[in-house]
Formats: structure tokens, sequence, C-alpha cells
């Protein structure tokens, strides 16, 4: 059921309860600051359109989201994407894109995809992330360093070959700047890590920056002065085969969007015991980034980090998020001019924290130890992210997460003929059956299959039952352990038959389980088969057996 939690929340809302919220939001505003305007920069944009994102995303994150304490906004996992999509297809291009992955990502969730999404294995949520990470590293190296060159190019390798050429035209100013950035920030959070490290040391650089008149880039020289209040809604219309072109940027986004939201509605599930509405979650981001497209903003999704601090801030309802948004908006509207006084170099610094923040190191590092499959997912979709494209990179790894799922429920099948004993359906006396087992005929086999029955199992089950067959009178199929059997794997079972009906064999299921009761039936598979031969039990089964017997020796 698509129910915002807002709704919910409201109906035990109390004063004491606005008091943590308000705290909370204006904390949790004023650390989105800096990041909002960097994730903008480091995307090729003005730093407003991220500042716009927060305020509009972020508060339709919390009015319509399934979580409590979700912060929504711009985040680094998309500058990578948005960036590329800016150089490919101009801002114009993006606001479409963003715009058709919100329309996807409400699709997703009154599909009720909530869960699907985080059944995508870890390795290739690490290997985007951790490539992510590298991604936005790479791109803040000019304005840290004050490096004199023009635009770098957009592939890694190129980029940091240009790097290496013109080291020699390092700004001292812009590096101090910079580095003295990150320094002041990890030195906060290790002292101070209740305050906004983030904040304060973009603000200590600025200050430093205007006090001793060093000679920086900054927001105002690059940018102009902020405007300050929001634009106006506008939508600039594209034709069919740009809006075809832009499909694949617009999933990406959509896909990213889903993991980053629902990871961060996650974490905050273990740190305060709530439980988040993922479907609810999915709506809100989808309405969230058409809002963000229509307001001039870029793609938004749920904050790890601010959702963090939200959480040790003390917010408690989606009350704190709104307010997060209002303090962004009463930002701007204030200090906009204070804001061009900026270093880019302050901001890069910003950034370079974030993505060691991002980089995932220590899960990096102990997933190389994992299974072979595991590490090939990872090293591929960190490849494909840092060395061609976020986009490839997400179609290619969801694909292997695909694949590698399929891989792992086939593995978990098995079919096995039973020689050491029979156990009865459900429950009985084990040496009653073995006893029977010991008595069959010579011409009577029996099967077991477990596992679900798809089609990444199927031709599994093929190979062994040909490899098996032989001049049976009776085969007796045991599926008691098959919950689920789709299209592929009934027209298996069929083959089966066909091969059966051909050597006068007769084929009887035994234990057949709701799932597969219900896909033979609507197939037609029952009438196929004769419902004699679909058995609830092994009992059943056996006392169809030596019907067929008995029916064979008559003809003799």
């Amino acid at each position: 059921m698509i129910k915002p939690k807002l709704f919910s929340v409201l109906k035990e809302y109390n004063a004491n309860t606005f008091r943590s919220d308000l705290l909370s939001g204006v904390t949790v505003g004023v650390v989105a600051i800096p990041l909002a305007m960097a994730f903008a920069i480091a995307s090729g944009l003005p730093p407003e359109r991220g500042l716009f994102t927060a305020m509009v995303a972020g508060f339709l994150i919390s009015l319509l989201g399934g979580s409590r304490v979700q912060i929504g906004g711009p985040t680094g996992a998309f500058v990578v994407i948005v960036s590329g999509i800016v150089v490919q297809h101009g801002y114009t291009g993006l606001v479409v894109a963003t715009a058709m992955a919100g329309v996807m990502l409400i699709c997703m969730g009154l599909g009720r995809m909530g869960g699907l999404i985080r059944f995508i294995p870890f390795p290739v949520i690490t290997g985007f992330t951790s490539g992510i990470a590298v991604v936005i590293f790479s791109t803040q190296i000019k304005d840290l360093l004050g490096l004199q060159m023009g635009s770098p190019p957009a592939e890694f390798l190129p980029k940091w070959i240009a790097y290496i050429r013109h080291l020699n035209t390092v700004e001292y100013s812009a590096a101090g700047v910079g580095l003295g950035t990150i320094l002041v920030v990890f030195l906060m959070r290790k002292f101070f890590p209740r305050l906004p490290s983030l904040l304060i040391g973009m603000v200590a650089a600025t200050a430093i920056a205007a006090a001793f008149g060093l000679d920086v880039e900054t927001i105002g020289s690059r940018f102009g002065d902020l405007p300050r209040t929001l634009p106006m809604p506008s939508w600039t219309g594209v034709s069919f085969g740009e809006m075809k072109n832009l499909l694949e940027p617009a999933f990406a986004i959509a896909i990213l969007c889903a993991i980053e939201s629902l990871l961060s509605a996650t974490v905050a599930d273990g740190m305060t015991g709530w439980k988040h509405n993922s479907n609810t979650e999915l709506v809100a981001q989808g309405v969230a980034n058409i809002g963000s497209a229509l307001f001039g903003g870029i793609p938004a999704t749920g904050a790890i980090a601010r959702t963090a601090t939200n959480v040790k801030s003390g917010g408690k309802t989606p009350v704190a998020g709104l307010i997060h948004a209002l303090t962004l908006a009463l930002v701007l509207l204030f200090l906009a001019p204070v804001a061009r006084l900026i270093p880019l170099a302050a901001l890069a610094g910003v950034l370079v924290v974030v993505s060691a923040g991002m980089s995932e190191a220590a899960h990096f590092i102990r997933l190389l130890k994992s299974p072979r499959s595991d590490v090939f997912v990872l090293l591929a979709t960190f490849s494909l992210t840092v060395f061609v494209d976020l986009i490839v990179a997400v179609e290619v790894g969801v694909v292997l997460a695909s694949l590698l799922f399929i891989r792992r429920m086939a593995e978990v099948g098995n079919v096995s003929e039973i020689t050491d004993g029979l156990y009865e359906d459900p429950v009985g006396d084990e040496n009653s059956w073995t006893n029977r087992l010991k008595s069959l005929p010579n011409n009577v086999v029996v099967y077991e299959v477990e596992g679900p029955f798809f089609f990444g199992a199927s031709d599994h089950f093929r190979q062994i039952m040909q490899s098996k067959e032989g001049n049976a009178s009776v085969l007796i199929l045991r599926i008691r352990h098959v919950p689920v059997i789709d299209a592929t794997g009934l027209n298996i079972l069929r083959e089966l038959q066909a091969r059966c009906h051909k050597k006068h064999t007769q084929l009887i299921f035994s234990g057949v389980m709701k799932h597969p009761m219900d896909v033979f039936r609507k197939a037609g598979f029952i009438d196929e088969m004769g419902s004699e031969n679909i058995c609830t039990s092994i009992d059943d089964a056996l006392a169809r057996m030596q019907d067929v017997l008995d029916a064979q020796a008559g003809n003799l």
C-alpha cells in the first residue's frame, strides 16, 4: 500500500517531537549547503542547481516518502552520470532524463518493485560506489590544486595524463585552501564529531581566503551571484527521437536512485528500529525527481550521510526533512550574496572528503577474498564505472546481478536417484518407507528433485534425466521440495512425459506443492498426464505405481 509516513506520524505528533525535528532539520539543512553546491559544480552546473534540488526534492521526499527520517537531495552517486548527460545532451537533456527517471521510479513503486531492488548483490553496489568515488576524486584535482589548464578530458586516463602534464602550474594559494579544508574537516570529525564538519571546513576556508585576500577562484568569479529565489516551474519540450536517446541515461538515474534511496532507508531502519515502506519511498523519489526537473534541479535520491545526521541529531518524523528544505530556502534567500566568496578549492576539498567516504575501501578489499564470481562482478562494475561510463556500468551491473542470481538459484537445485531410503511425505516412520523401497521391482525408478524449477535450473535437470533414463516401467518423480516452477520448467516436464510415453514408461509425480499444482492446472498439464498420476504424497504415488504394474501384468 502506498502511504506516506508523514500522514501516519502526524496522528501522534506533539510539541516535544516538533522540538526534536526542528533542531535536527536545521542541523541537516546546514550540513546540506556545501554538499548541494559541490555536487552541482562537480556535475558541470552552477551551484544553485544543487540548492534547488535539495530544497524541492528534499521537501517532496519527506512529504511523500515511506521513511520517517529519510533526507533527500543531490548525492555523489549522480555526479558522474549527470556530468556525462550535460556534456552530451546539455542541461535540457538532463531535465528530460531526470523527469523520465521520475516516471520510471513511480512505476517501480506502483508495481511493488521496492523489495526487488534490495536483491541487487553487494559486489555490484560496492563496485558502483567505489568507482564513483574514484571518478569524483579525479574530477576535483584541477580545482583542488588550482591547476592552470582548460577543461580536463572526460575520460579517466587522459584526465590524469593532463593533470600530470600541468603539475608545474599549481596555484599554491588554491592548493593550500583545498588541502586546508580537508585537514579541518578531518580534525573536526575526530575531535568534534557532532558538529557539521563539512560546513565548518568550507566557512573556515572562505574566511581565511577573504581575510588574507588570497588570489583564488571563487563561486562568484566563475558563476556570478546566486539567485535568491526558486525559479518558476518550466518545461522544455523535446522530440520523441530525443527522448529515445535519453532512455538509457534515464534508466541509469532511476536504478541508482532506487538503490541509494532504499539503501539509505534501510540504514536508517537499522539506526532507529523503525521500518520504511519501500514502494512508497520509490513513488516519492519519482515525484521528487519530476519536481526537481521542473524547478531547475538535478537528480535526487535519499542521502545516507544526511539521513544518518538526521537520526543522530534527534529527527523523529518527516517534519525534520521538511524543515531541512525550508532551512536551505532561507539560506538562499538571505545568504546568497555571501556564497560568491566561497573558494572553489574549498568545495573541491569537501568533495574529496565525500569521495573518501564513498570509496568503501574496506569493503572493496574484503570482497576481493570472496568467491571468484563475486570478485568478477565487483571488478567489472568498478572498471566500467571508472574507465568506460556509469550508464554502461549500471546496465552491465544489473545484468550481471541477474545472471549471478540465476546461477546461484540453479546451483541450489538437485536431481538424485533415491537408492538409500525413501522418506515419506511429510512425516512418519522412516523405516517403513525404506523397507518399501527395497521391495520395489527393478523396473521402478524414483528420483528426488529439489529447489526452484525455473529456466536457470531446467537445463541441468534435462541433462541429468537424459543420462539416467532407462527402460523402467514406472518413473516416480518426487517434487515435494520444488516450491515454484515456470514455463520453461513445465516444458521440460512435458518433454520428459513425451519420452516416457514413447518408451511405454508411466511417469508419476509425488508431493506436488501448491504453486506447481496451480501451474499444472492452468497449463492443462494435469489433463495431459491424467489426474491419477499427479499425487500429493509418496503413499499415493506408490499405490498408483502398483496399479500400473498390475495393469501391465494383466496385459501380458
